[in-house]
């Protein structure tokens, strides 16, 4: 991309990287106030070579570099900001079991056997993720709880737990009826829930840190402040080049894990994966207040289209996030847009002072499973999580890493996953997802 191409993007308020942050700024998150101290990493400049070239240092791009290091590659991670700038470090925290599709809509997608194989996927991502927080120190809670808003839901919830203890061996999710729910999350916005056990939650961007931590160990160079202007991809037996602000670097590999950030590096990727905006607030420490918010130190997401997401933090802050909005820039008052979804769960909580707010950019896809694809020999991209990224993006990076090695059934499996353009390409996806927003907004409002 050239300077003048990235000026024009970041005028017209298109460019991500740039449209909402302060260059090589973390947002004023909780995050960011509280993470784990990780020295700056140096800005890529020259001319420099590596094996493989990573674009982003996000949780896939991290993993993939602790992954390839270990294996001994030489990797250089290129990111235009800093480590864990992205929707890794600004998420809800939540490590949610299976994928982004229930077992019943994978098995209508894919067909039992895959299905299968996808489930499987998800539980070693989850092990995945739990076990770099480990190495990384970061603790994990157990514990994710899913709201209902109609009987339908719950009684379709009844319907997976027992498929996935019958047919996946999956036992760990319990339903709870209308007082169990209310005794764990105590609000009239819900008719059920269930607890999913083997679920669980943590410091989001202290995971990513940590990872770049362990890549950093392993071996590979992270290269912070570095943003990727351009690709050229090498044809049979030519080197890659992969250019930033400063220098360039080259290859023989390259792997794209911008996911919402990824701009217009690949129009094929972009094509079928929409960066779309979220928003977070934290509230004050609750102190003796917190069981009005939950009675046990677990993570909750809600069934709304707009989905609505919470958790308590160790110091007992309530993290709620939620909101849309229909724009590439963030609202300039984050905090009264997500006030008003956490008011509606929690209308007692109108006299706690909200300490934090922020926006963060995530990607989803047509039928929401992630796209992994190969848009170059060379080249592989894994994107577009859909809001269930932490422990699939921790995996996709593994992934890659392995198929850059020769070993690719894993990222051939997910790849194999039907992957459909938006309508209209790159060009008419954010119309179009602006109007069906709009349209699912307003069916979560009159509560359809």
């Amino acid at each position: 991309m050239s300077h003048e191409h990235l000026e024009n993007e970041e005028d017209r308020g298109m460019n991500l990287l740039f449209s909402n942050d302060r260059p090589g700024e973390y947002p004023p998150s909780l995050y960011a106030a509280t993470r784990d101290t990780l020295p700056a990493f140096p800005q890529q400049r020259g001319e420099e070579r590596a094996d493989v070239v990573v674009v982003g240092a996000g949780y896939t791009g991290l993993s993939a570099a602790l992954h390839l290091a270990e294996a001994g590659f030489s990797v250089m991670v290129l990111e235009a900001h800093r480590v864990g700038f992205g929707a890794s470090g600004r998420n809800g925290g939540q490590l949610g079991s299976g994928q982004r599709l229930e077992v019943d809509e994978l098995e209508r997608l894919a067909g039992v056997p895959a299905a299968h194989r996808l489930w499987d996927m998800a539980e070693e991502a989850k092990a995945l993720t739990r076990d770099l927080a480990a190495r990384a120190g970061v603790p994990v809670a157990d514990g994710i709880a899913h709201a209902f808003r109609k009987p339908a839901e719950f009684e379709h919830a009844r319907g997976m737990i027992e498929m996935l203890g019958r047919d996946y061996g999956y036992d760990r999710i319990e339903a709870l009826d209308r007082e169990a729910f209310r005794a764990l999350v105590p609000s009239n916005a819900y008719i059920a829930g269930e607890l999913d056990h083997g679920a669980g939650h943590l410091h989001p961007l202290n995971l990513a840190l940590g990872m770049a931590r362990l890549a950093d160990a392993a071996g590979a160079q992270i290269r912070e402040v570095s943003h990727v202007h351009r690709i050229r991809h090498g044809r049979a037996g030519e080197k890659s080049i992969v250019q930033t602000s400063k220098g360039r670097v080259v290859c023989d590999h390259v792997l794209l894990a911008g996911n919402g950030y990824l701009g217009q590096l690949d129009n094929q990727v972009a094509a079928r994966v929409m960066p779309i905006n979220n928003f977070i607030v934290a509230t004050e420490p609750l102190r003796a207040r917190a069981a009005e918010v939950l009675t046990r130190p677990i993570g909750v997401h809600d069934t709304k289209f707009v989905v609505n997401y919470w958790r308590l933090d160790p110091e007992g802050r309530l993290i709620f996030g939620g909101g849309e909005n229909v724009s590439y820039r963030f609202p300039k008052d984050i905090a009264a847009k997500v006030r008003k979804p956490l008011l509606e769960i929690y209308p007692g909580l109108a006299d706690v002072r909200l300490t934090h707010a922020w926006g963060g950019t995530l990607a989803i896809t047509m039928n929401r499973m992630p796209c992994f694809a190969r848009p170059a020999p060379n080249c592989l991209s894994a994107s577009g999580y859909s809001g269930h990224g932490l422990a699939l993006a921790t995996l996709a990076g593994k992934l890659m890493a392995q198929a850059v090695a020769g070993q690719a059934q894993g990222f051939d499996t997910m790849a194999a996953l039907p992957s459909r353009p938006f309508p209209g390409g790159a060009a008419l996806r954010w119309p179009l997802l602006v109007a069906g927003m709009g349209w699912y907004s307003l069916r979560d409002r009159l509560g359809f």
